[in-house]
């Protein structure tokens, strides 16, 4: 291929990107098959004796318009963030509800006197946040393939409720998980020097950017599949 027809492609392949959002790797790798099918295209066209312009003319008309194509892309894009969003939380949500009590356990006032029963109703209502979580994570994985497979309206608004509740539900989770540990510390000073839930700090603070980094991506994602 001259460099003429890989600018022609480039040009159409980069138009399409713009207009393009979610996972990098799922992206690039649907601009990859996009790529080759035109190149195909254009060969195929310049084996039948066209030149080389008309080649390159035909291969873009036919590979399809925005509006045609857009939506398809764009669609599997938002599956995917959907689908890695609910990775991240179920493997999150898994560890805090088998993990969390751990951070606590022979610790210094563990002991003492037990917490007011307004903090425990709060540390429930977390347990059963994150109850929530897990189980809208696991639909979404189950929902997610076949939104992919079959493309069916009926199933893609589903597949978007389902992430708007997890994405809901995360925040919730947030500011609950945030208030909780606010309070524990207010009630013990010492947890604060406390090695397990000092690592325990630095672990959800990365588990929680990461979600919020996915989360942030499906929502980008359904939002450019919605306008």
């Amino acid at each position: 291929m001259r460099v003429h027809e890989e600018a022609v492609v480039d040009r159409r392949l980069h138009e399409l990107s713009t207009r393009l959002h979610g996972p990098s790797r799922l992206k690039a790798d649907l601009l990859t098959e996009a790529r080759h099918a035109l190149e195909d295209a254009v060969e195929a066209y310049r084996e039948g004796g066209l030149p080389r312009a008309e080649a390159q003319r035909r291969a873009v008309a036919e590979f399809g318009s925005d509006a045609q194509l857009v939506p398809g892309f764009q669609a599997e894009l938002a599956v995917g963030a959907l689908r890695g969003l609910a990775l991240r939380t179920l493997v999150v949500a898994v560890v805090l509800i088998a993990a969390g009590d751990l951070t606590w356990q022979g610790s210094s006032w563990s002991d003492g006197p037990p917490p007011p029963q307004s903090y425990l109703l709060l540390s429930a209502a977390l347990n059963g946040i994150w109850g929530v979580v897990a189980a809208l994570a696991l639909v979404a994985l189950l929902v997610g393939p076949l939104v992919a497979r079959w493309g069916s309206p009926r199933l893609v608004r589903p597949a978007r409720l389902i992430g708007f509740g997890l994405t809901g539900s995360l925040l919730l989770g947030a500011v609950a998980g945030g208030a909780l540990f606010g309070w524990s510390i207010g009630l013990w000073d010492a947890a604060l020097t406390w090695p397990p839930l000092v690592i325990g700090m630095v672990v959800v603070s990365a588990a929680w950017f990461a979600l919020a980094r996915a989360a942030r991506c499906w929502v980008l994602a359904d939002r450019r599949l919605a306008g």
